[in-house]
């Protein structure tokens, strides 16, 4: 059990550390940053907005803060370090914040950016380079020594080995957005002896999807058994039965119950029982083996019943939190290259991933990332993605579960699990679910690899924190004292603070230790009995929004995934131990934070350190820029979500050559990704040069 560590202790435990900045005392006591910093709104700030605080709110820690206090783990921080904190946040998200800042940075001291914006001012002398000071810094040096690509996502020069910003982790090592399912709907159609009888029933649509999978032969998967204590082999036998989407294609339209019973003889076929009655594991269980093509048999049946599902005239398949943002929608795309074997869709950085030849790759570029949103949009002309996505003036689906309305997203587990509490009725069941079954190319065998492989894998993020030059400029208090507050955050102290908060929102026993449990093989504390339920009642559940809102916690540096995993449902937590122990058994790969034997499992870094001439080479290319063609942004316009919504209509090409050819050619793809290559040579050799 952890010492239950008060705010002196925990200031006496950074004062032992030999060489960190507090132990050379640096700074004077008293010092006060002026900190631009915070996450994308007001209510996300460092101190109290008055939306929040309203009159005066009292927090499960028995204090009442007021609107421009500090919130509780900014107070503990001022005690701990001894510094004030001064707000400047402006209530922006990153990129709009260092805008306003980048001008009159001489105003703050800390601010906040997105890492590329960052290290591009940092290389022209704006702001402090912190890799100068690692040796009073022991703890972020530490962190960086023990995560290469760490290291790499935020040097910023590779002659210098300079570093500009803080980075910024949601999770660490650990993966992000997974499927969900209504689990209740799958078991209701495919589970049960005899042939499914609907109450009611739709007819499909006329095919226009065709098969991914092999249509003949055979497909071995290893899975973890039903029990999750090992792993088997099972196999996909095509020559059983054939392939599930060509039987159904060369039948065209059919019922809905016709659908389901041709799906449910497809799965005792092709798996020779092994699923038995409960063929619904094939999707949703700790045994899952599913593919694009099952899952595409399963929104046919779904769309085809909603009488039998939710008792009316019909069902959204696939759909994204909310299908009129543009931040939410490109998960669908993120999604197609999981069923699809496609790289770089869901990238650290724009759409790049390393090759197996070492060199980066870009996925706009390839025609394999325009054959899978075809086959998207084939889903779009089936019906089986959701309205919404297709007529953002159509019902919002954001009320798809509330309203039982939606099958299947990709997303965050906790935030969209927590709903079976707060949307879904008893019985009523939305998990996460395996990764899909698909062929990707990694290197090991020319014709591909079947295997489950996920590319949303949790790294530094695109947002940090950085010291301004100009702030401190001639005052070194200020420049320790900032430099002693990025140190602080990545100690093992710092790291429950920037997550959990202060100790009064922990729980301890009667000796005054932090009650802990086992995380990813770690003692990580449990938050307190008032905490968990005051972030029911101030946030529904939802771990993140309560944090940043009300703790002041999860702004910036390395967040635990811990205290987030304690605020999940139930249902949550299922789908989710699944995955984890799929993981854990080797059954779903990903990408490494490290520079890998075969570099296709290498994790792209979130930045590279292109010099100014080449960052604003690249800023010439304005199709591939962040505000161009395929931005995340939520008022922004994507092709990937285009081609899936509409296909190839109002392009200038017809096809996937053609489309990847003219990203290449007409926008300048191949010149920047020679640019990017470039970086990331250097760094690469820099980092060799440093072992």
């Amino acid at each position: 059990m952890r010492k239950l560590l008060s705010l002196v202790l925990a200031l006496a435990m950074l004062l032992s550390v030999a060489g960190s900045a507090l132990a050379e005392q640096k700074y004077a006591e008293g010092t006060t940053l002026r900190m631009a910093v915070g996450y994308n709104s007001a209510k996300t700030g460092i101190v109290f907005d008055a939306e929040t605080a309203g009159e005066g709110i009292t927090l499960a820690d028995g204090v009442t803060y007021h609107t421009g206090e500090l919130k509780p783990t900014w107070v503990a921080v001022e005690k701990i370090l001894g510094v004030k904190f001064d707000s400047k946040y402006q209530g922006n998200g990153a990129a709009k914040e260092f805008e306003y800042w980048s001008q009159q940075l001489n105003m703050v001291d800390m601010v906040s950016g997105t890492a590329s914006t960052l290290s591009e001012y940092g290389e022209q002398g704006e702001l402090v380079n912190l890799a100068e000071y690692l040796d009073v810094m022991p703890n972020f040096k530490a962190y960086l020594d023990a995560n290469p690509i760490v290291r790499l996502s935020i040097t910023g020069n590779t002659s210098t080995g300079a570093i500009y910003f803080s980075p910024y982790f949601d999770g660490v090592n650990d993966i992000e957005r997974m499927p969900l399912m209504r689990a209740d709907w799958v078991a209701k159609l495919l589970d049960g002896e005899g042939e499914f009888e609907a109450d009611a029933c739709k007819d499909t649509e006329d095919p226009v999807y065709t098969p991914y999978m092999p249509t003949e032969g055979k497909v071995e998967i290893e899975v973890v058994t039903l029990d999750g204590t090992g792993t088997e082999t099972i196999t996909k036998d095509y020559d059983a039965y054939g392939n599930i989407i060509a039987m159904m294609n060369d039948e065209g339209s059919m019922s809905g119950e016709d659908a389901v019973n041709m799906l449910r003889e497809y799965i005792d076929e092709t798996y020779g029982g092994y699923y038995g009655t409960q063929r619904s594991n094939l999707f949703i269980g700790q045994n899952a083996a599913w593919d694009a093509d099952e899952l595409v048999a399963l929104l046919r049946c779904v769309v085809a019943n909603p009488q039998t599902l939710n008792g009316t005239d019909s069902i959204q398949g696939l759909f994204s939190r909310e299908d009129d943002n543009n931040q939410r929608r490109v998960d669908l795309f993120r999604f197609a290259g999981h069923l699809f074997g496609v790289r770089g869709m869901e990238s650290r950085q724009d759409f790049l991933y390393v090759g197996t030849d070492g060199q980066l790759h870009d996925a706009r570029q390839e025609a394999a990332a325009y054959e899978a949103l075809e086959r998207m949009n084939a889903l779009t002309q089936e019906g089986l993605i959701s309205i919404a996505y297709i007529d953002m003036a159509a019902e919002k689906s954001a009320t798809y579960l509330e309203n039982d309305n939606g099958f299947m997203s990709y997303d965050y587990n906790q935030t969209q699990t927590v709903m079976n509490a707060t949307k879904l009725q008893a019985g009523e069941k939305y998990m996460a679910v395996m990764v899909p079954v698909a062929r990707w190319y990694d290197g090991t065998d020319e014709n591909g690899v079947y295997m489950r492989f996920t590319e949303s894998w949790r790294s530094v993020k695109t947002d940090g924190w950085a010291i301004s030059k100009a702030g401190v400029a001639g005052d070194d208090n200020k420049l320790y004292a900032a430099l002693a507050l990025i140190d602080y955050a990545f100690s093992e102290a710092g790291q429950i603070m920037m997550s959990y908060g202060p100790d009064a929102f922990i729980k301890t026993d009667d000796e005054g230790n932090y009650v802990t449990f086992s995380f990813n093989g770690k003692d990580m504390p449990v938050i307190a009995d008032a905490t968990y339920a005051e972030l029911w009642e101030k946030a529904s559940g939802n771990y993140t929004n309560y944090a940043r809102m009300y703790l002041g916690s999860t702004l910036s540096f390395a967040k635990s995934q811990a205290f987030e995993y304690q605020c999940t449902h139930d249902v949550g937590k299922e789908g989710a131990g699944y995955i984890s122990t799929a993981i854990g058994l080797g059954t779903i790969k990903h990408p490494e934070l490290a520079l890998t034997e075969n570099p296709w499992y290498t994790s792209v870094p979130t930045v590279l350190p292109n010099t100014k001439v080449e960052t604003s080479q690249i800023n010439s290319y304005t199709e591939l820029t962040a505000n161009g063609k395929f931005s995340a942004a939520r008022g922004g316009e994507n092709l990937f979500v285009d081609l899936i919504v509409k296909g190839y209509d109002g392009q200038d090409a017809g096809d996937a050559e053609a489309m990847a050819h003219v990203v290449s050619e007409n926008w300048y793809g191949d010149k920047y990704l020679e640019l990017k290559n470039a970086a990331w040579k250097r760094i690469c050799e820099y980092y060799n040069s440093m072992n």
